[in-house]
């Protein structure tokens, strides 16, 4: 069994919610008269919004604004999003991140999944329960509710483009340096260049192949921002279907992006040179992008 060694943190929560300045890019809705809308809705349960196109679908934003109590929304204010399925015959894969406008700080208060949400015909409503309570919602001195009665919400909807990156090592097995940088590539709006030590990171790892994922050269995180990662690192078999793979799903902040995100440990040579080099003895990694989102703390 090959030792995996992560030389990054991972984080076990894939929900996070944050203040930023960034308004909703696919739809929002502003409310006018708030107290109408919960008393209208006070046992009907959501509001739907309008339709909006995002990804070649049609969707509709659901607020329940006393709170979902059939999905553990009671006392919460309860956000989703609803795929119009008529005419779906697979699952639909999106990324989802709800706002609500706080006036009184100016920015938006966030929430999102980033392993993203399945939507078909049988479940074509997801989002979360639990948004913000509503004690610190319906209080006008927290800014979500302001000029009298109005408030504003927001959603984004993403679909994935999963990129991918491709770069060969000729004579792999005649490599001479300790290490070995990739041409840029670009993806999440970052430039990004795969580091290779073909004789080991260390000499602890003298007989493995290290490989890691890093920011460009040139390419600068900001004080508070995290990125999160979600790809797929791979050896491609030259022979056959085999090709190795490791995956992360993960936050990192700028202190781990220049440590880099991979493996000391990816594969033992040995292992390498007996089943992964073509007749050239060339070596062929790929790399393929799930999702890339960027957040300031």
């Amino acid at each position: 069994m090959l030792k995996k060694e992560k030389s990054c943190f991972v984080s076990d929560s894939t929900i996070t919610s944050k203040f930023g300045d960034r308004p909703p890019s696919t739809y929002s809705m502003k409310i006018q008269k708030l107290s109408q809308l919960k008393t209208l809705f006070s046992e009907t349960g959501g509001y739907k919004s309008r339709t909006f196109s995002s990804g070649k679908y049609n969707w509709r934003l659901v607020i329940y604004p006393n709170g979902n109590e059939k999905d553990n929304g009671t006392g919460f204010i309860s956000m989703y999003v609803e795929l119009d399925s008529t005419a779906l015959e697979s699952t639909v894969l999106a990324y989802l991140t709800f706002f609500v406008y706080n006036k009184k700080e100016n920015k938006y208060f966030t929430i999102q999944d980033v392993k993203g949400k399945q939507f078909n015909a049988l479940r074509p409503v997801r989002g979360f329960p639990q948004v913000l309570p509503l004690d610190t919602f319906n209080d006008p001195k927290n800014g979500y509710v302001f000029d009298g009665d109005q408030c504003e919400f927001g959603v984004d909807v993403m679909k994935p483009s999963n990129p991918k990156f491709s770069w060969t090592v000729n004579k792999f097995s005649k490599l001479k340096e300790h290490r070995y940088i990739s041409s840029k590539f670009l993806i999440g709006g970052r430039n990004w260049v795969f580091e290779l030590y073909p004789k080991g990171y260390n000499a602890t790892y003298s007989t493995w192949l290290s490989l890691f994922l890093h920011l460009a050269e040139g390419e600068k995180m900001k004080t508070g921002e995290e990125i999160y990662t979600q790809c797929d690192l791979r050896i491609l078999d030259p022979f056959g279907c085999n090709h190795m793979t490791r995956k992360f799903n993960q936050w990192q902040e700028r202190s781990h992006l220049l440590q880099g995100l991979g493996w000391v440990g990816f594969v033992p040579l040995a292992e390498l040179e007996k089943a992964y080099l073509d007749k050239d003895g060339s070596l062929k990694l790929e790399i393929e992008i799930a999702v890339i989102l960027i957040l300031i703390v």
